[in-house]
Parts: C-alpha cells; structure tokens; sequence
C-alpha cells in the first residue's frame, strides 16, 4: 500500500477503446485513480455513475478520472455505454497496476474468500504525488466525498 506524499507508481494501461494511457500523461492534472471490482455489479454502477454525474465538476478543477479494474477493454466499453461514463476506464487484465497500488487482495463476499480489487481511490497531485487514499468505500457518495475534500 502506498502512502500520502509517496510518488504514484506509473504505469501502462489500454482503454475501453484500446488507446494507451500512462500515469505520467496525466502530469500537470490531478487524478482520480479509481480501482474497482467488476464492471457493471449493483456498487461499481453506483460509483461509476457518482463520477459521471460530477465529472463537470472534476473537469473545471484540471481532474482527471480514471477507474481500473482487470475487466477487459470490451466490458469496459459496454459498461461505459450503458452508463453514459464520460470518463476513461483502464484494463489491467494482468492485475500488474492493482498490484503496484496495493488494492489486489484477499477479500470476503457471503462468508467466502477470493482474491480480488479492494475498492479503493488514490488522488494523485499535478507532481505525480499521492495527495489522498480512499479505502472502504462507499460507492454511492464517493465521489462528492473526493471533491468535498479535495476542492
């Protein structure tokens, strides 16, 4: 797990379009770098759409939102579709960026363990510089969290 003022590992990742992106593109912008579990479940729709709905508000502060999942560029273009998703979703089907974050793990769902994406949000300075870490989240005010925060 990375910490506050810790330098962002960068990365790699193609898009819900296979475009490439890399962490270090991003330099001069805060990020919202946004790991969740699995492209269109009840809490990722949920946070998904919380992003959609204040992502004027991200862009008119130089924000970017990236959410990443190890769902493939093909489920992510359906989910973005079918949520109207103005923002750019990165596949890391090798689970390498979920490692390098620290949100790829063991997890309990209905008294089971399984290895997956904890839910969990990094914001990320112009500099390339963990500003924030958000664990535990709750899908449905998270993103007015992070601008209730950040702004």
């Amino acid at each position: 797990m990375l910490n506050i003022g810790d330098t962002a590992p960068d990365f790699e990742l193609t898009d819900q379009f296979g475009d490439t992106h890399k962490l270090s593109d991003y330099l001069g912008k805060k990020v919202v770098l946004y790991f969740y579990p699995k492209d269109d479940t009840p809490g990722c729709a949920k946070e998904a759409c919380g992003f959609r709905d204040n992502f004027q508000e991200f862009r008119k502060n130089n924000m970017a939102v990236l959410g990443v999942s190890k769902d493939s560029n093909k489920s992510h273009a359906k989910f973005q579709e079918k949520y109207s998703l103005p923002f750019t979703l990165l596949s890391d089907e090798d689970t390498s960026v979920c490692n390098a974050y620290g949100v790829w793990g063991e997890k309990q769902f209905m008294g089971k363990t399984h290895l997956g994406i904890k839910r969990t949000t990094y914001v990320i300075d112009e500099e390339g510089k963990v500003l924030k870490i958000y664990q535990n989240v709750k899908p449905e005010q998270h993103a007015q969290e992070i601008l209730e925060d950040v702004l």
